[in-house]
């Protein structure tokens, strides 16, 4: 497993691409609304990051077509926008994202409430998976292992009765959109890969209301929770230093 270590000068870049996707994804959060569809979404980000003179990362990735992943209500991720997919009241979308600036990648997501209210087991589930989330960050230093980030995340889904997606974690990203290592959502403090100052590392927990399982629909993109339960999704890119994570996409 090479991984890659990135200079200050490398980080700062990639600091640029992950304000960037943090203005797009704001951008398309002020767009969220009942009524509008996930392709409005999608073409609004579109034009959005034409505007920015950013390269999307998203579209064209193993074939992927569109600039966001639009994942509704039970959909976990990578879920493609549509026309036909409107937005209603009380529903979650999750946006997930990613741009290019300079040769270096930028990845972040995050779960919005559709309209003025949802459910007080939805709304629990996204504030249990933003924390679950901020735990993953602060776990995050030179020294500690994958698996400090996998133990907290999964710590604060399980003490809430919520269960962690294991079939897709975060992970490195540089000058590639994926590269190792593997950040899983779960896992054994202390064990895993040790963290070193300068590895990039994307955090993302999904976090489903029912049981962890997951399955892609026939369009190969869609994963939904196999029990029907609401999924959550949020995503930080982040630097390991020496004094602990410094949040890209903030």
């Amino acid at each position: 497993m090479a991984i890659m270590i990135k200079s200050p000068q490398e980080i700062e870049k990639m600091r640029r691409s992950g304000q960037a996707v943090r203005e797009i994804l704001n951008y398309v959060r002020g767009l969220v609304k009942p009524g509008v569809t996930t392709l409005d979404l999608e073409n609004a980000a579109a034009a959005r990051m034409h505007e920015m003179g950013v390269k999307p990362a998203f579209k064209g990735y193993r074939g992927y077509p569109c600039v966001l992943c639009t994942s509704v209500n039970s959909e976990v991720v990578h879920g493609i926008p549509s026309a036909e997919r409107t937005l209603r009241e009380g529903d979650i979308v999750s946006v997930d994202t990613g741009v290019v600036i300079d040769g270096y990648y930028g990845d972040s997501a995050t779960t919005i409430v559709v309209g003025q209210k949802t459910s007080p087991s939805t709304q629990k589930l996204l504030e249990v998976t933003e924390e679950s989330l901020q735990r993953g960050i602060e776990a995050v230093r030179a020294g500690a292992a994958l698996g400090d980030i996998g133990a907290a995340v999964q710590e604060v889904v399980e003490a809430a009765g919520f269960s962690v997606v294991r079939e897709f974690v975060g992970h490195g990203i540089g000058t590639r959109m994926h590269e190792d290592p593997q950040v899983p959502n779960y896992g054994r403090r202390g064990q895993g890969q040790k963290l070193k100052e300068g590895m990039v590392i994307c955090i993302e927990p999904m976090v489903n209301v029912g049981k962890p399982g997951v399955q892609v629909l026939e369009d190969g993109w869609t994963a939904v929770t196999e029990d029907g339960s609401m999924s959550a999704h949020f995503e930080h890119t982040v630097a390991v230093t020496a004094d602990g994570a410094l949040i890209l996409t903030q």
